[in-house]
């Protein structure tokens, strides 16, 4: 599950360079995927907001097997 997960967080980054932001994997825990929001993103305060809506969305909808995606 962990290639297919950088698979998908591929196609995010490019959204989030752009903003001057990234994603990192830390670990999978389960279903749990847990990153870092790093650059721009790290301080920004519609973070929350991009892990949800975006990050998180784009993961469930790709692989069944997610439950939730979690910053750490």
């Amino acid at each position: 599950m962990q290639e297919k997960v950088k698979e998908v967080l591929d196609k995010v980054r490019p959204y989030l360079v752009k903003d001057g932001g990234n994603v990192e994997l830390v670990a999978i825990d389960g279903g749990t995927v847990k990153v870092k929001l790093v650059g721009a993103c790290a301080g920004c305060p519609m973070s929350k907001i991009t892990l949800k809506n975006g990050i998180e969305k784009i993961l469930k909808q790709e692989i069944p097997e997610v439950t939730e995606v979690v910053a750490v």
